[in-house]
C-alpha cells in the first residue's frame, strides 16, 4: 500500500488535505503543516511500511 493510502486508511477523519507533489531524482519528503517529518534524502532510504503512520500518530497525539 502507498504512504498516502496508509495515512488515509488510519487517519481519514484527521486529515483535511493531502497533497502529492512529484519531485525530481527520487525525492521523497513528507511534510505535515509545512514541517518536514521525513526525508528520503536525509535518511538515505525509502520509508518502511507503516513508518509514516507512526510519525503521523506522534504528531496527532502531540496536537491533542
Amino acid at each position: 500500500m502507498s504512504v498516502a493510502g496508509e495515512l488515509l486508511l488510519d487517519y481519514q477523519h484527521e486529515i483535511t488535505a493531502l497533497h502529492l507533489v512529484t519531485g525530481d531524482k527520487g525525492v521523497f519528503d513528507v511534510r505535515v503543516d509545512g514541517d518536514l517529518i521525513y526525508s528520503k534524502d536525509e535518511t538515505g532510504r525509502h520509508a518502511e511500511p507503516g513508518e509514516m503512520v507512526d510519525l503521523a500518530r506522534g504528531i496527532i497525539r502531540s496536537q491533542s
